[in-house]
């Protein structure tokens, strides 16, 4: 668990290197999006990167940052990383989009790429960091980070206060995005019987429901780790993850959505909104566009880094959603 005034004291940090993203209303789907494609580095994940290199002391910055990415978290180190001038080397599984890895690269960090996928990349990292005395960054098992990220939770109520019938769904990997906003919903939640609360809900995709197995059977053995759209939301999560019980105590749910419907939300959102998302993203959207999950509610669109060929193709196979 995490302090209540880290939340606050992320805020005054990482403000002056953010961009307030905006929170939008569809009133015709009767939700509100959250575009944090608009960020900086094109995701949410730079707000938890750098509260947590912004709290480093001086000598953990220069002794070097190690993190292990799909993508996204990778340019919030690496940006981070220029802004206190430290060396950081990103470890990334030999499947990660190209895109994300020219980005990480354009940032000036050193990208490692490990055969197989995140699981392996993260393992490969953290004894790389032990072995030569780096700084380790975690995408989501660091309480920091996890603040960081839980500043999009605050924005939101600040905006749009919290009310009963309403649902704020997120998408959900190591589960750092969604453990935050619970934190920053806390406020909101304690003391208020069940109904009258606003319900978090994570969404993860099918083809790599490690946290979903996690929240439901307390395990993640026999999960299958398959491609999928929503590739930063994959992987196996470290067992003894903070983002674990939080999950426990913050969440009301989490969802599995297929990749159709990974694919026709991503879709969507370009031609209704005008807004290229990637699927690790658009997760949060599908279930309102299937009728998993009933409106009002909250949608966190986490980020925009797809590969330009897959949106365009993935647009031009549901043209029909125009």
């Amino acid at each position: 668990m995490i302090p209540p005034e880290w939340l606050n004291q992320a805020v005054l940090r990482i403000a002056p290197h953010l961009r307030r993203t905006l929170l939008t209303n569809d009133a015709g789907l009767n939700i509100y999006l959250k575009w944090e494609n608009q960020q900086v580095t094109g995701s949410f994940k730079l707000r938890g990167a750098l509260n947590k290199v912004l709290s480093l002391e001086k000598w953990e910055q220069e002794a070097g940052l190690v993190t292990a990415s799909a993508g996204n978290h990778g340019q919030g180190v690496a940006l981070a990383g220029n802004l206190v001038n430290a060396p950081v080397t990103i470890f990334a599984s030999n499947h990660a989009v190209t895109s994300k890895v020219k980005a990480m690269r354009a940032l000036g960090a050193e990208v490692r790429l490990v055969e197989g996928g995140y699981e392996a990349a993260e393992q490969t990292a953290i004894r790389f960091a032990s072995e030569h005395s780096k700084t380790w960054v975690s995408a989501y098992n660091d309480g920091q980070v996890i603040a960081g990220q839980g500043t999009i939770g605050l924005e939101i109520a600040q905006e749009l206060p919290p009310q009963a019938g309403m649902t704020w769904l997120a998408p959900v990997g190591g589960g750092g995005l969604l453990a935050g906003i619970g934190a920053a919903l806390t406020r909101y939640r304690v003391g208020a019987a069940h109904k009258e609360r606003p319900r978090l809900v994570g969404v993860q995709a099918e083809a790599s429901a490690f946290m979903h197995s996690l929240f439901y059977r307390d395990a993640q053995e026999n999960i299958p780790d398959l491609p999928t759209l929503a590739d930063g939301l994959s992987g196996r999560i470290e067992d003894d993850s903070l983002t674990i019980p939080m999950l426990k105590q913050f969440a009301d749910d989490i969802i599995l959505v297929s990749e159709e419907e990974i694919a026709q939300a991503i879709a969507f959102a370009w031609h209704k909104y005008h807004q290229r998302i990637e699927g690790s993203a658009a997760v949060s959207l599908a279930p309102i566009l299937s009728g998993k999950v009933k409106p009002p509610a909250v949608v966190v669109i986490s980020g925009g880094n797809i590969q330009p060929e897959v949106h365009a193709a993935i647009c031009r196979r549901y043209a029909e959603l125009r």
